[in-house]
């Protein structure tokens, strides 16, 4: 496992990885521009057959989170986005209880990138 802390909008990759993880990152992004610059940098990150797991809050879930706006994201939202490049394996709607017993919904996916020449 390797832990790369980095702002996503500028990132560029140095090698491709088997599994992308992002809980909760996605939604922080609200303009197009680095929604852009993210599936990007994830199509450049993910080798053919590589795994991306995506948690974002969903379009039943909070508008802000620690006081920032964020985007929320249905299951059908999240797949458009990815759908050029990677397949579908599982996505659902999950509520998130948290430590103050607060109920949030997340829309999480399960993707695995196509082969080179499927795209």
């Amino acid at each position: 496992m390797k832990w790369i802390v980095a702002d996503i909008t500028t990132y560029e990759p140095k090698q491709q990885y088997d599994v992308w993880h992002d809980r909760a990152a996605l939604h922080f992004l609200t303009r197009e521009s680095d929604i852009i610059r993210y599936v990007e940098t994830l199509q450049k990150s993910v080798k053919d057959n590589g795994f991306v797991i995506l948690g974002t809050f969903s379009e039943k879930g909070p508008e802000k989170c620690s006081g920032l706006k964020i985007k929320q994201y249905s299951l059908s939202e999240m797949t458009d986005l990815l759908k050029e490049q990677f397949e579908i394996m599982q996505c659902e709607n999950v509520d998130h209880v948290t430590p103050t017993g607060d109920v949030q919904n997340f829309s999480f996916c399960r993707f695995k990138r196509k082969l080179a020449e499927d795209n």
